[in-house]
């Protein structure tokens, strides 16, 4: 009896081990998955812009003037490298938004939707702030200003919808997404926009796909987009820079 007691005992802690080495190697090979950034096409990018890079924090990278009158704090999208959304972060600069870009842990922004904590406060001489993101990011973003309105003038989803309930704000909100993209889920985008307030500003990028906020390749389940990546984000970059620069807190 003994005997077979050690055994079941043997048996169950085996398939214990077993289970959760299983579950740790899915998480490792899920996270290990991700979207790497075009280097090359990010170096030509920032070769044509004038725009001052400073690392604020080990994984967080300012892009612009530190006394600019405007900031914006980006959450990258889901599994995908943070310094894809780079070229992006210097166009906005370069039209005087001070752009703070920020790196998530195995780069999901839902394992630090606080990664805004404290950043506002590092630029002091920045007036009015904003916070958005690609994506999750998107998501993260707004779930973040829905806990700290009043730090903010609004929010900027990419090709992202708002989970976070923010109807009764007083934030303006600019929602921009492509045309050709089917990785955002449409359903749920028509389903949460009850959670935005009435100062909604939405736009359709015609030809524009998901990936093409950043440069890091194309999608796996994208549209076709009818404009490069690269013009993607300079007419991201000016709708998002007029948005922001006319707002008012």
């Amino acid at each position: 009896m003994q005997r077979r007691y050690k055994t079941t005992i043997w048996i169950w802690a085996t398939s214990v081990v077993l289970a959760l080495a299983l579950v740790v190697g899915g998480c490792a090979l899920y996270v290990a998955d991700y979207y790497r950034a075009d280097l090359g096409a990010i170096e030509a990018f920032a070769a044509a812009c004038n725009v001052t890079e400073t690392v604020v924090a080990d994984g967080v990278i300012a892009y612009g003037e530190a006394d600019a009158e405007v900031g914006l704090i980006f959450y990258p999208g889901g599994k995908v490298e943070y310094s894809a959304y780079e070229p992006l972060m210097m166009a906005l600069a370069a039209r005087g938004v001070l752009c703070i870009l920020v790196e998530m842990p195995f780069h999901l922004a839902v394992l630090d939707v606080n990664a805004a904590d404290g950043l506002p406060e590092a630029f002091p001489q920045t007036d009015r702030w904003y916070i958005g993101g690609h994506s999750l990011g998107g998501s993260m973003a707004a779930s973040y200003a829905a806990e700290h309105t009043e730090e903010f003038a609004g929010v900027v989803l990419l090709g992202a919808y708002a989970t976070a309930d923010l109807s009764a704000s007083s934030l303006s909100v600019l929602s921009l997404y492509g045309s050709e993209d089917t990785v955002m889920n449409r359903e749920k985008y028509e389903k949460y926009k009850k959670n935005l307030p009435a100062n909604l500003t939405e736009t359709v990028l015609e030809g524009g796909c998901h990936a093409y906020f950043g440069m890091y390749g194309r999608q796996k389940g994208d549209g076709e987009p009818a404009m490069s990546a690269e013009e993607q984000i300079c007419a991201s970059a000016e709708h998002m820079a007029n948005f922001m620069l006319k707002g008012e807190r």
